[in-house]
């Protein structure tokens, strides 16, 4: 038989109402519901008869396939949502979604509208921690209120979210129907995550800067303001063909309308036309300027009166904060983000307590009651969380030298290794690894002397000197076309003079080719792998100071230490380090030049390619070289290296590869406001006039839409210096690359699946109309 605990909660004869008011009330209402659930055997008063417990009938299916499961509460139950009108969601009520990943992982999401019921809610609430429990408490869990929605649960609903009016309550239903008598008027704002809100059927709700959808049933208009953008229009599309396709099983008629050519139809169910309002401002947007500060608070004592003490004021934290005995609640309430980090071996029930934990604290912070929360388990968490952390690193296996594979129950993205002859057709490895080709291309390399560009010997090609900036012009072929690259390589020890020199220089240069080349800017020490792959295979080698200008050489110090290290494309950089024995590192090799001798380390996990490498290094530097493996070091290694010191010795996964994120920059409302795209997202989530931000971790990309305007071009630059130099995870100084719609590299289009490069030949507002 199947058993819901929280009706049969309800049912009982309560001693005294609960008191939810107070967070002990609230915990022990939830502790007792839960302690019910755990038992495993009920006695029914009437009968004595022993009932075992099964739990609630729709986990049978919960999480057995990948995919999204959507359930609405009614009467205090759970009832499945058909999936054809997975997306609408009315206002007075709450919902349960589950999506499985195929790992398998868990997200957990209840959704609460605005105008849904106390008890709706807590319905919800009890719902998600039973499912979580049935789930072995690994998912991941995150409170939704009504347009303030996490960009996880949007990432689901590419089309765009119907917020319908009414509820369970007021005898609104899913019903699976071709429903010919519909009459509403639905306002759709956003550009990234689409909303669509049904508002009152009457021009006062209409406005010039938004696209409207009059759904009279058997016919679909898509009313577009006369300020209203294209892609505004484009995805206002998107979402009149999904109400054709899924609501009406492709039974009705789409028509689009311009302001001020309205049919006799709309007039008709409308009324006169009035005067429409001017276009509106978006009211809450997100800036991308508030630094994302955050404080860290341990959870004590969850089954009794919930305290919380300060664990660190300010983010970054470090990973070693987190104990796995205790739960934690990072409070990111400036950007109206909560999250709760449950320990593995804290105790059952604060683990089970962690989400009205959150809510409590965000009363007593008397934070928006529109904050997100996420509830982790360890080992599920979410990129928004793991930014917060300088030295994140997640548990990760590697199974021989190149393949690399994630153990655990959250899926990450797969892996590729590096493989130089198939660069050209897989596109994936290519975006992956940064790599255009194998850098057997033209290669031409200045450096900035005297505010221009002064021609490097071939000779010393692949040696950069800190204090100066270089610019280099990579050309290479793609099918039958040249393509070209600049890098600008500027030294951290060059003046302002010259960076200032740098930048001016790759503009002119680029203006030269006719605007054609990709522009990447590097900061020393960030190189991306293409860049170390274009010395014919030798490695690049990074002084930390000085010029390599003529009688302007600085004089180096007379103890020297290289790092060497192979990247993931097995090109191999030589970086000069701080000669102290705390840089080296177990993974990687390094050479030691002092006055009277030379020294190349060996760490345990090194490569054969890496010490090729280091032996070349030592013949740029000059002098007879001895080889020294870790744990066999002589007395004089460590003197010559200033005496034995701690180093990293942890042989930690090299480049785990994390979630790319794609961002628009868009002045569209007045200023310019940076939103991220939410769920997987496409080549069609490239908005044409804007300005968009990948973020692939250790490099961004700044892609330029042929219709962005001056400012979204001029400002963006700026956003993305700001985005990486506000990231609370600390990263800095990455290689900033900008490129242009219709001259995409496969270091940027392999990170979209099934890239078309003819996409953008037909205008895709006439594609999207082509299926009206």
């Amino acid at each position: 038989m199947s058993f819901n605990p929280l009706t049969y909660m309800l049912d009982q004869e309560q001693p005294e109402e609960p008191d939810l008011d107070s967070l002990s009330g609230m915990l022990r209402f939830v502790n007792q519901t839960l302690a019910l659930q755990e038992q495993q055997s009920l006695c029914d008063t009437s009968t004595h008869k022993t009932v075992t417990m099964v739990s609630h009938k729709e986990f049978e299916t919960a999480g057995k396939a990948p995919g999204l499961q959507i359930w609405r509460i009614e009467n205090m139950d759970l009832k499945p949502v058909p999936k054809n009108l997975y997306g609408n969601f009315y206002t007075g009520d709450a919902y349960l979604l589950l999506y499985t990943t195929t790992a398998p992982s868990y997200y957990i999401h209840m959704w609460m509208g605005n105008e849904c019921s106390q008890d709706e809610s807590g319905a919800a609430a009890i719902f998600s921690t039973q499912l979580d429990d049935f789930l072995g408490g690994g998912p991941v869990q995150f409170r939704e209120v009504q347009n303030n929605e996490s960009l996880t649960f949007l990432g689901y609903f590419k089309s765009g979210i119907k917020y319908k009016q009414g509820g369970v309550a007021s005898g609104f239903h899913h019903v699976l129907t071709n429903d010919v008598d519909v009459k509403r008027l639905l306002h759709i704002k956003g550009r990234r995550a689409i909303r669509a809100t049904e508002v009152e059927m009457s021009w006062s709700s209409f406005n010039k800067g938004d696209c409207f959808i009059v759904d009279l049933g058997k016919e679909i208009y898509q009313w577009c303001g006369s300020d209203c953008n294209r892609f505004e229009r484009l995805k206002a599309s998107q979402l009149a063909i999904d109400i054709r396709d899924n609501e009406r099983n492709g039974r009705a008629k789409l028509i689009m309308v311009e302001d001020g050519a309205e049919p006799d139809a709309l007039t008709k169910v409308l009324g006169p036309k009035s005067s429409i309002t001017p276009a509106t401002p978006d009211d809450e947007e997100v800036e991308t300027s508030n630094k994302k500060k955050a404080a860290l608070y341990m959870i004590s004592d969850a089954s009794g009166s919930m305290k919380t003490s300060v664990v660190a004021q300010t983010s970054p934290f470090k990973q070693e904060m987190l104990s796995l005995d205790e739960c934690y609640i990072l409070d990111n309430g400036i950007d109206k983000n909560v999250f709760v980090w449950k320990g593995p071996n804290a105790n059952t029930s604060e683990r089970k307590a962690s989400m009205k934990a959150a809510e409590q604290f965000i009363k007593e912070k008397n934070y928006s009651s529109k904050t997100q929360i996420q509830v982790l388990p360890a080992g599920g968490e979410t990129t928004l969380f793991k930014q917060f952390f300088s030295n994140w690193k997640d548990k990760d296996q590697t199974t021989g030298p190149t393949k690399a594979y994630t153990i655990g129950k959250i899926a990450h993205v797969e892996q590729i290794p590096f493989d130089a002859s198939s660069l050209h057709n897989n596109k994936a490895m290519a975006a992956q690894h940064n790599m255009v080709d194998d850098g057997s291309g033209k290669v031409q390399i200045w450096r900035v002397e005297g505010g221009d560009r002064v021609p490097v010997d071939p000779s010393t090609y692949g040696q950069f000197f800190g204090g100066d900036c270089y610019l280099i012009l990579y050309s290479y072929k793609q099918g039958s076309r040249e393509q070209h690259i600049i890098y600008t390589w500027q030294g951290l020890k060059s003046t302002q003079d010259e960076l200032a020199a740098s930048a001016f220089l790759t503009v002119q240069l680029d203006d030269s080719m006719g605007g054609a080349p990709v522009q990447v800017r590097v900061t020393q020490g960030q190189e991306p792998p293409h860049l170390m792959s274009l010395f014919k295979g030798k490695p690049m080698i990074i002084h930390s100071g000085g010029t390599s200008r003529k009688d302007g050489q600085t004089k180096t110090g007379s103890m020297r230490l290289f790092h060497i290290r192979q990247s993931s494309s097995r090109a191999t950089r030589a970086v000069e380090v701080e000669p102290s024995a705390s840089n080296l590192n177990t993974n990687d090799i390094f050479v030691l030049k002092s006055p009277d001798c030379v020294f190349v380390w060996k760490g345990a996990g090194a490569s054969e390619e890496e010490m090729v490498a280091a032996k070349y290094v030592v013949s740029v530097l000059g002098g007879q070289s001895t080889d020294v493996a870790e744990g066999k070091e002589p007395a004089g290694f460590w003197s010559a290296v200033g005496g034995k010191k701690e180093y990293q010795t942890s042989p930690t996964l090299r480049n785990m590869v994390k979630p790319p994120r794609l961002f628009g920059c868009s002045n569209k409302t007045g200023r310019l406001v940076v939103e991220e795209v939410p769920g997987d997202f496409t080549q069609s989530d490239l908005a044409t006039d804007d300005v968009m931000l990948l973020d692939t971790w250790d490099q961004i990309f700044l892609w330029i839409g042929k219709e962005a305007n001056e400012v979204e071009k001029t400002e963006s630059p700026k956003i993305a210096k700001d985005y990486v130099e506000s990231d609370p995870s600390g990263r800095r100084g990455l290689p900033i690359t900008t490129i242009k719609q219709g001259a995409e590299p496969p270091t940027f289009t392999g990170w979209f699946q099934a890239w078309d490069q003819h996409m953008w030949d037909t205008d895709p507002l006439e594609r999207i109309r082509a299926r009206f």
